[in-house]
């Protein structure tokens, strides 16, 4: 990778971050706006780190829970886009494409955390609880650190609140289609 492209690929996370901070400031929709502006000169071919970011963002941005679970299906897409890509066998003596994504893992828990969520605010329990078991089974890829110990505290806050839904049951219920 030449100087100009790290450059370049700095100055797409600086971007993300001005947004990011405008975003926790309460400025939401020049946040959207910026973030939204960026995911189109990134195009479809951008960089898959640059659009899973991206998305996640754009997601938190959103006022309809529809916009949001929309967002949060494009980061996941992204990520598996990057797991993918992370997982190919090198094509030369060169270090294996996408090395640095190995780290992708890590994103899972949360993106299925944020998937769960989005299913709970749009009245979707099943699809909740799917993407929250999900969450569940990707937390092994996390740290014991501030991050990970909050992804799980979050995990496990979802889980409780989906319990007390009425409706809820112990184990996997009957497929909609069938009858209890």
């Amino acid at each position: 990778m030449t100087e100009q492209q790290e450059a370049s690929e700095d100055a797409v996370m600086t971007r993300i971050g001005q947004a990011v901070i405008l975003l926790h400031a309460g400025d939401r929709e020049e946040a959207r706006n910026r973030l939204a502006e960026l995911w189109a000169e990134l195009g479809e071919d951008g960089d898959g780190l640059h659009r899973c970011t991206l998305a996640h963002y754009l997601a938190d941005a959103q006022d309809d829970p529809a916009d949001e679970l929309a967002w949060d299906l494009r980061a996941l897409i992204a990520a598996d886009g990057l797991e993918e890509r992370s997982t190919r066998p090198p094509e030369s003596a060169e270090p294996e494409p996408g090395q640095p994504y190995r780290a992708v893992r890590v994103f899972y828990p949360s993106l299925h955390l944020n998937l769960a969520t989005d299913y709970v605010k749009l009245r979707r329990p099943e699809a909740a609880r799917v993407h929250l078991a999900r969450a569940r089974a990707a937390t092994a890829a996390l740290a014991d650190d501030g991050y990970g110990n909050g992804v799980r505290a979050a995990i496990a806050r979802l889980e409780r609140r989906l319990a007390q839904e009425p409706g809820a049951q112990d184990g996997p219920g009957p497929f909609p289609e069938q009858s209890p």
